[in-house]
C-alpha cells in the first residue's frame, strides 16, 4: 500500500458542514478521514456515514477508556460498516482490551477494523507524565510498556508519537501497527503538539498510518496541502515502506 494511502485527514470540528467540505475537497485523493470526539459527539453517525459514502474509510477515533463491559458493549455499538479503524486507551487495562478484542472477532474478518491501542498523548511529555499523572519513567518507557500490554491483549497496533514508533516496533514485532499522531509538515506549525515529527520523517521511522489533521483542514487549499504532503512522503522510498 503507498504511503499517500496511508495518510489519515483528521476532520476535528463540530460542524459537520465544515468536515463535509473537506471531505468532498479531497475526494478521490485522501483514502483514510478520522472521525473524532469533536465531530461524533455533534454530528454522531452522520458524520461516519458521510466519510464512507464517499468512498474513503473512517478512522473511529473515540479513545474508550472503561471497565471491560463498558467497552465492550461500546465496541458492539461502534462496529458499524465504514468503520475501518476504531481506538481504546490502554491504560483501561488488559481485561477491558481484551473484552474489546472478543467482541470484533464475532463479526465477518473482512468486515473487521484495525483495532488501535492509545499509549501516551503526544500532547505529554515527562514532566507531565510523572509530575501530573504520577506515572514514573520516561516517555518511551511508558510507551513500550503499554504497547506491550496492547499486544498481549490482541490489539493489532498502538497510537504513539513518531518519537516511539523504533521502539515499539522492537519491542512488540515490526507486524505491531503504529498509528502517528503529532506528525507536522516542516512548513506547518506545531499547535500543541509536544512530541511531534515531518510526514517523511514519520514513516522512514516505521509509521504504518499517519494522522494530519490542521495542516491540511486549515489550509487555504486542503487538495494542495493534501497533495504536497503525499508529495512529500512518496519521494521517500519510491513510496512504500
Amino acid at each position: 500500500m503507498s504511503k499517500r494511502d496511508r495518510i489519515i485527514v483528521a476532520l476535528d470540528t463540530t460542524n459537520l458542514n465544515d468536515a463535509r467540505a473537506v471531505v468532498e475537497k479531497l475526494q478521490g485523493s485522501a483514502r483514510w478521514f478520522k472521525v473524532g470526539m469533536e465531530l461524533f459527539y455533534s454530528a454522531g453517525w452522520q458524520a461516519v456515514e458521510m466519510v464512507s459514502g464517499s468512498g474513503a474509510s473512517v478512522f473511529l477515533d473515540l479513545k474508550f477508556n472503561d471497565i471491560p463491559n463498558t467497552v465492550q458493549g461500546a465496541f458492539r455499538s461502534c462496529l458499524r460498516p465504514g468503520v475501518g479503524m476504531i481506538n481504546m486507551h490502554t491504560t483501561a487495562g488488559l481485561e477491558a482490551m481484551k473484552s474489546a478484542m472478543q467482541q470484533v472477532q464475532q463479526i465477518e474478518v473482512h468486515a473487521r477494523p484495525m483495532v488501535i491501542g492509545v499509549t501516551v498523548l503526544t500532547s505529554l511529555d515527562e514532566a507531565a507524565l510523572n509530575e501530573q499523572l504520577g506515572m514514573p519513567g520516561s516517555v518511551m518507557q511508558n510507551v513500550t510498556r503499554l504497547a506491550g500490554l496492547a499486544k498481549q491483549a490482541g490489539l493489532c497496533g498502538v497510537v504513539a508519537s513518531p518519537l516511539e514508533t523504533r521502539a515499539i516496533k522492537q519491542a512488540c514485532g515490526q507486524d505491531m501497527i503504529v498509528v502517528t499522531p503529532g506528525v507536522r509538515p516542516v512548513w506547518s506549525g506545531t499547535q500543541d503538539q509536544r512530541r511531534f515529527a515531518s510526514p517523511a520523517q514519520a514513516f522512514a521511522d516505521g509509521a504504518d498510518y499517519i494522522v494530519i489533521g490542521r495542516p491540511v483542514t486549515a489550509a487555504v487549499d486542503p487538495l494542495s496541502a493534501y497533495e504536497r504532503i503525499a508529495e512529500e512522503v512518496e519521494a521517500q522510498q519510491g513510496g512504500r515502506v
